[in-house]
């Protein structure tokens, strides 16, 4: 059996949680913030879940420990 290789980048980015849902932060928080309105911030601000769809994309890539 081969030794399989996780994303470094995606296990920075995403958290697995213990029941084995996958958190994310919202984008479009880095920069051009002057234009947003501070209620749309303050949504950004929260973590959100991967949607159920997408999981399996995840799942080799992300190192379980």
């Amino acid at each position: 059996m081969y030794k399989v290789k996780h994303s470094k980048s995606i296990s920075k980015r995403f958290k697995v949680t213990a029941t084995g849902k996958i958190l994310r932060k919202k984008t479009s928080r880095s920069h051009l913030l002057q234009k947003k309105s501070a209620k749309r911030k303050r949504r950004l601000r929260h973590i959100s879940l991967v949607n159920v769809n997408d999981i399996a994309n995840f799942i080799n890539k992300i190192n379980y420990r």
